[in-house]
């Protein structure tokens, strides 16, 4: 298949799939960047590892390290944490762990066809550089799928979008929309550059998101698709939290969208108690979950909204196994699973 030009993904058949049909596998980064988790990192790797072993029971991981010293480290932690099935390291040099942000994104054609998208990577606006290296890391997925790439000038992080897999894509006005990214498109101009790429015929705009997230926003912290007609959203109930407004906002909007002439499903589900670290109020949420092929897994705050969340998406989800993993320590590099892992569509 020859690579195609770009803005012509959509009339050519491809989409991008959603997230809980079937993967090929799942990419990763190693975390090794110990400012993302100031005074935690030796908890990160167990914990990341379990993640792994759960993932490696439901499809092929792929995990991208920096060279042979840190392939043997991830080993050992993959040891103690029993995981086993078909799992694949990579030489790839990265800056940091967020796979979902500086991975490729794959579209799909109606025959089968998968074609790599590198859209543009700043590392959320600028804030953290260097970020050279995740910048490389769409074309040396490529590459090893043995699939074309097609680079788009737009910058776009993974966790900024959702789709329903039949036409809708999600996002929010705070990220999309933030000068930090593309101030030279205009609102009209992203979307049709979202439509021509993404296969799809909508895009949905919420506002802000939580209180805590660097991103700006990114739509996998409040709102996620879980079949073609229904989402999950994160609501807070305390009128004095920060979070309070701006997600009951965002409900409103939800309710004025529509599937095929049919209001959209909405399934509501909490937030956690306020997880803070050094003074740090940190963007903990239950919609940063990864739909993989036999598991979805679930960060966790060791808080009573763990059981109503877990709940929750194990009714959405009922052919999967629902793992929640404690995601305390985690957070405190500002994200979660959703934000740690890629889907690679089957």
């Amino acid at each position: 298949m020859k690579p195609i030009s770009s803005g012509t993904f959509s009339q050519h058949g491809f989409r991008m799939p959603a997230e809980w049909e079937p993967h090929a596998a799942t990419w990763l980064s190693w975390p090794h960047k110990k400012e993302s988790w100031p005074g935690k990192f030796e908890t990160i790797p167990p914990v990341y590892a379990e993640m792994v072993a759960h993932l490696a029971r439901s499809e092929p991981v792929h995990i991208n390290v920096n060279d042979a010293a840190m392939e043997s480290e991830a080993r050992r932690h993959l040891g103690r944490a029993n995981a086993t099935g078909e799992i694949h390291f990579h030489h790839f040099p990265t800056n940091d762990a967020w796979c979902r942000d500086h991975g490729a994104i794959i579209v799909k054609s109606a025959d089968g066809d998968r074609h790599a998208l590198d859209w543009q990577y700043n590392a959320w606006g600028g804030k953290y550089p260097p970020f050279d290296l995740d910048n490389q890391i769409p074309g040396q997925m490529a590459e090893t799928l043995g699939m074309p790439i097609t680079s788009v000038p737009l910058v776009l992080e993974g966790g900024s979008i959702d789709v329903n897999g039949r036409g809708v894509l999600l996002t929010t006005e705070s990220c999309l929309l933030n000068p930090n990214r593309n101030p030279q498109f205009s609102k009209h101009e992203l979307e049709q550059t979202l439509k021509d790429f993404f296969g799809v015929t909508e895009v949905w705009w919420l506002g802000e998101g939580i209180v805590g997230d660097d991103t700006d926003g990114h739509i996998d912290d409040i709102t996620r698709f879980i079949n073609p007609n229904t989402v999950v959203t994160v609501i807070e109930d305390n009128p004095n939290d920060a979070n309070f407004h701006p997600l009951q906002q965002n409900r409103k909007r939800l309710e004025s969208f529509r599937i095929d002439g049919e209001p959209l499903n909405i399934i509501e589900m909490p937030m956690p108690d306020p997880v803070e670290c050094e003074g740090e109020r940190l963007p903990a949420s239950y919609a940063n979950f990864y739909i993989g092929n036999r598991v979805v897994l679930v960060p966790t705050y060791n808080c009573p909204a763990d059981a109503v969340a877990l709940e929750t998406l194990g009714t959405c989800f009922p052919n999967r196994e629902i793992v929640g993993l404690d995601c305390t320590n985690l957070v405190w590099g500002l994200g979660a699973f959703h934000c740690l892992t890629q889907q690679i569509p089957a």
